[in-house]
């Protein structure tokens, strides 16, 4: 037989667009199978010549299919392609019959050799697929069509269902061959259409053998069709239709059995289970229970339940057990050292006072004996050599000698600063007890200074700042000369005609009443004004530098206490430390300038405790606000601007607070800070004054002992019993109207710049305060030109890059990656009730969903996984949103104090790959052994995987681009949307466009090829309709998992770039 005109019109029909083929998937699936079935029947059961007795129809038989087996081979690998992976290997499990080939030699024998002869021609292939293909009606069963061996004159025993004959001669390839002699039953193991004279071998997992007549039903069982009426010779045939399993599942082999062969049909035993189509029984898994039709996982299931469970409850009793051991230890240690560096410095004073009393006893002798020495003298000298030479008691043992030589030295007197660097000094071991009493030895040595200095007089104030062991820090100084600062939206000045100085070493205040500019000020200063114009000279050290090349070394303490809540507040200062501090510095250092800030700051008692949310309360308000300048303490700033730092606080911790700046200064910071109304002593505290009116005018500037003088000499008297500062915000503010002065309020701000010796700008000489009220559409217009001006003013801003003269290497984007990487751990441990909670939901929606929806066989389960793929992306997103959305704002703060922006995404994004990880474990726990697919575990496990990974990104770029009401709310109606999307009919271009963009195409895609792939043999048809009813290409396995992760990959860049342009520095 020669297929020349058949493989033409099998391109001619192949050819025929997609959307033609969905419309009539079905009956391509019929056509698919009767190319593959005259592909490989010759193939599959000839291929071991031996097994026949006669070798000359076996060699006849292979030659005369073996030119269509290698003419529809080639065209089926690329025409088939979307539903079969490995052409051989498919249809190997669908036709390889060489294990047994009884039913051939049983055929053989029933048509006395006639065997050949009836096995259809390319030409009846032909016209097989022409009728599947053009009928829509009921394309499960072939209709009778006018042909030449079955028309209204001519309608052989053949032309019945279940019926074949024989070839009478020869013909032409393109011609459908006289077939009308010799008609009888189809054989076992083969099936013959309705309509057709010709018989086709039945896939591997059908069963098809002789129909026996139903005298109830009528029906050939077991068979759905009838005997033809009237003709009472005509007896049930064999199978007559191979359909897709929704049409007709005849010919499939039953659940509960198990079918070797098609002629042959064996019950499932105890101990295994049968799926429809099974060549092979399967036997059952441990701990599971098997019926005959199924393996039932559900007592598999309900142990992973109780082992998930079980985990569950021990993380959210448990969660916080670790931290409170680990912080308990610390504890231990940090009190032994404090106990240490105590009895160390009061023997210290003690040897002190004894040297002290030892002296003056020998000075009484000296003029008593008028300069002579006795014996007494001598044992008087011997004892001070004596006390000289001694140190500690505890360094006259050698079994607690320490091996940190700091220790030895600081109970000596001595105050060597541990190097971490080899070289340089004896090696020294930094365990973390050793750095404590180090740390602790240096701080009660501090102390004791303060305590002799505490009368604060000249000479001590020389002491304590001439201290040589005191640290000094980078001196800048700031200048400021006509500084003006103007909304570019409608030109209002914030601040005008500012000029002073910050030294270093000082204590500035700003003051003013409300609405006078002084976070204005400390913006400008800090380079922080967006959406403004700024005018004048800024000078820093006398140069016109940017204040942005000095921001590792500039801190800025907000008005809004922005500090992690879940974690310590020992946690929340070191963290900073440990980012800001120059690399170089060794760990014992950095621990001393921790230790010092909690103790200057009176946090001792809180330390271990949590700072607190608005969920689960904390430490108080007050010492909230203390932790808030802390942070910025941390770092050891050269400049530091305070935003209101004493609002909220009492008189007593405000004295603590500005004692803490105090010693800030001694060291060189320069101090700028806003207060509003501060007592009468904590006014005295501070070193200068800035007094601003409303509209950003500067009334006074200099020294806090000048000021009564300066407002004195204007006539503006403070009364007794007021505080001086309260009262003159009132006179600012025009509360106090009898000032008993020739000086307006107005007049205060030309009245000290006149004082300076500074220009008064004409406008505020003639007092033009008058300007025309604008129109509503050029207001409007304005406020919106405005809007888009600050936006690309704070990516400007955010982007703006300038040369570090700070001269501080902070640690490494590397480095900062991992205290991130440490600190969100820790966040993440004291958040494991919250995980725990998002677990047990997972687990509830896989037992739901798994017990509802049942697998099916006939759409491979395509219900349960469009329903996992909504479940799952709405969960993950919804916990992944916590990520960004909650710490939004302590972002923005540590990204403008020059922390990596990269190093905070990767780290939380690091940790996140846990949930990544685990969800899936959880989900399919349930959902798997509920559903019990054809697929493994592991498929479903990394298809999963990569769809929490893909929505986890796009919950990262909602969290940082919207607010978390919104980002809610589009977390809830995006899977849901998408979904419905993807799985609709793709009729048009633009719809299939933009399905390719949903992820849960991808998703659903894999899930359903990969389940796909298990069904082979009689399901082969039921695979290419369901595949090409749903538009996917089972090689395209790959491709889904690559775009499923590439989607992760944008989102997350996209996140990433909107994090770092919408910030808020």
């Amino acid at each position: 037989m020669k297929l020349h005109c058949l493989i033409k019109l099998l391109i001619l029909k192949m050819s025929v667009n997609r959307r033609n083929w969905l419309k009539h998937g079905y009956n391509l699936r019929l056509v698919v199978l009767v190319l593959w079935l005259v592909c490989y029947v010759g193939y599959g059961q000839f291929e071991d010549t031996n097994d026949f007795n006669n070798p000359a129809f076996t060699q006849m038989v292979y030659h005369s299919l073996y030119n269509i087996t290698a003419a529809l081979n080639q065209e089926l690998a690329t025409k088939a392609k979307f539903c079969v992976k490995d052409l051989t290997a498919d249809w190997d499990k669908a036709f390889n019959f060489s294990a047994n080939l009884d039913f051939l030699r049983s055929c053989f024998n029933k048509t006395e050799g006639d065997f050949v002869s009836r096995i259809c021609t390319a030409a009846e292939m032909k016209f097989y697929s022409d009728e599947f293909l053009l009928k829509t009606d009921n394309p499960g069963y072939l209709k009778p069509k006018p042909n030449r061996n079955c028309n209204l004159t001519s309608w052989v025993p053949g032309c019945e269902p279940g019926w074949a004959c024989s070839r009478d001669h020869l013909t032409e390839q393109d011609d459908l061959p006289e077939r009308t002699s010799n008609c009888m039953p189809c054989c076992e193991g083969f099936f013959c259409p309705n309509g057709l004279t010709c018989m086709i071998p039945c896939p591997r997992g059908s069963y098809c053998p002789l129909a026996t007549l139903n005298e109830t039903t009528g029906l050939c069982d077991p068979y759905a069709y009838q005997l033809p009426p009237g003709q009472l010779n005509h007896t049930c045939g064999g199978a007559n239709v191979w359909a897709d399993h929704s049409r007709s599942d005849e010919l499939f082999c039953s659940a509960g059995y198990y079918c070797p062969t098609t002629t042959l049909k064996l019950p499932c035993g105890s101990g295994h289970y049968c799926r429809m189509g099974s060549t092979s029984k399967k036997p059952c898994f441990k701990l599971t229970s098997c019926n005959s039709n199924s393996a039932n996982l559900h007592a598999f299931g309900i142990l992973v339940i109780c082992g998930v469970v079980t985990i569950l409850l021990i993380i959210y009793n448990c969660s916080d057990q670790i931290l409170t051991t680990r912080e308990r230890r610390q504890a231990k240690s940090r009190e032994a050292a404090v106990k240490k560096a105590k009895a160390n410095q009061r023997w210290k004073v003690a040897r002190t006072a004894a040297k002290k009393h030892v002296t003056e006893i020998s000075e009484q002798i000296s003029q008593t004996l008028s300069g002579k020495r006795t014996k007494k003298d001598g044992e008087t000298h011997k004892m001070l050599d004596r006390v000289d030479s001694s140190s500690s008691p505890a360094s006259s043992s050698s079994a607690v000698q320490p091996s940190f030589e700091i220790e030895d030295d600081a109970a000596g007197g001595s105050n060597k600063r541990p190097s971490g660097k080899r070289g340089k000094g004896p090696r020294i071991k930094n365990s973390q007890s050793q750095i404590l009493k180090y740390a602790y030895n240096q701080i009660e040595k501090e102390k004791a200074m303060e305590l002799e200095n505490s009368d604060l007089t000249f000479s001590g104030i020389v002491n304590m700042a001439t201290y040589s062991e005191m640290k000094r820090r980078t001196l800048l100084e700031l200048s400021f000369q006509d500084l003006t600062l103007t909304l570019k939206s409608n030109g209002k000045h914030l601040l005008r005609c500012v000029t002073g100085t910050m030294k270093p070493g000082r204590i500035t205040a700003v003051m003013g009443p409300s609405g006078a500019g002084k976070t204005s000020l400390l913006s400008a200063l800090a380079g922080k004004a967006v959406g403004c114009n700024l005018s004048g000279l800024l000078l820093i050290n006398g140069k016109q530098l940017s204040i942005h090349s000095f921001k590792k070394i500039i801190g800025f303490v907000p008005q809004d206490d922005i500090v992690h809540g879940n974690l310590t507040v020992e946690e929340n200062i070191w963290f900073h430390a440990r980012c800001r501090l120059p690399a170089g510095q060794s760990k014992a250092e950095k621990v001393l300038v921790v230790e010092r800030v909690i103790d200057s700051l009176g946090l001792q008692g809180v330390r271990s405790s949590l700072v607190g949310t608005v969920e689960k309360r904390g430490i108080s308000g007050g010492q909230r606000k203390r932790v808030n300048v802390g942070l910025e303490m941390a770092m050891e700033p050269s400049i530091l601007f305070l935003d209101e730092p004493t609002s909220g606080l009492d008189s007593a911790s405000s004295q603590l607070l500005l004692k803490a700046l105090k010693h800030e200064a001694l060291e060189g910071v320069n101090i700028c800070m806003v207060v509003h109304q501060p007592s009468y002593t904590l006014f005295k505290t501070f070193n200068d004054l800035v007094l601003l009116a409303k509209g950003g005018l500067t009334v006074y500037h200099g020294p806090v002992e000048n000021v009564e003088e300066y407002f004195s000499g204007l006539g503006i008297i403070v009364p007794e019993r007021i505080n001086p500062p309260d009262y003159y915000i009132d006179v600012l503010e025009g509360i106090v109207t009898n000032l008993n002065s020739d000086v307006s309020i107005k007049e205060l701000p030309q009245r000290w710049m006149l004082h300076e010796g500074f220009s008064v700008p004409l406008d505020m000489r003639k007092n033009d305060n008058y300007s025309a009220e604008p129109t509503f559409v050029r207001e409007l217009l304005g406020d919106v030109t405005s809007n888009f001006r600050l936006r690309g003013d704070k990516i400007r801003h955010n982007f703006l890059k300038t040369r570090d003269l700070s001269y501080r290497r902070t640690p490494s984007m590397w480095l900062q990656y991992k205290y991130f990487l440490g600190r969100i751990a820790k966040q993440r441990m004291r958040e494991a009730k919250l995980q725990a909670t998002d677990y047990l939901i997972l687990l509830l929606a896989g037992a739901c969903l798994g017990s509802l929806i049942k697998q099916s066989d006939e759409n491979f389960g395509t219900p349960g996984y469009t329903y996992t793929i909504i479940a799952v992306s709405l969960l993950c997103k919804i916990a992944a949103l916590r990520s960004f959305s909650l710490d939004k704002v302590h972002y923005w703060r540590e990204s403008a104090a020059g922390m990596s922006s990269l190093a905070s995404f990767l780290a939380k994004d690091t940790i996140d790959c846990f949930n990544t990880l685990v969800k899936p474990l959880v989900y399919l726990s349930m959902f798997y052994f509920f559903t019990n697919p054809r697929s493994t575990f592991l498929d479903h496990y990394i298809v999963l995987v990569c769809l929490v990974y893909c929505v986890t990104g796009i919950a990262y770029a909602l969290a940082i681009f919207l607010q978390p009401g919104s980002a809610q709310l589009f977390s809830v109606l995006l899977p849901v949307v998408l979904t419905l999307v993807a799985t609709q009919s793709n009729d048009s271009k633009a719809m299939k466009t933009i399905a390719d963009l949903c992820y849960p195409k991808w998703a659903l895609q894999a899930f359903v090829i990969r389940n796909a792939e298990k069904y082979s043999g009689v399901w082969m048809i039921t695979r290419c309709g369901a595949l090409m009813k749903g538009g996917y290409d089972i090689n395209e396995w790959n491709l889904c998992i690559m775009i499923l992760l590439l989607i992760g990959v944008a989102t997350r860049m996209i996140a990433f770039v909107g994090m770092v342009i919408l910030q808020k520095r």
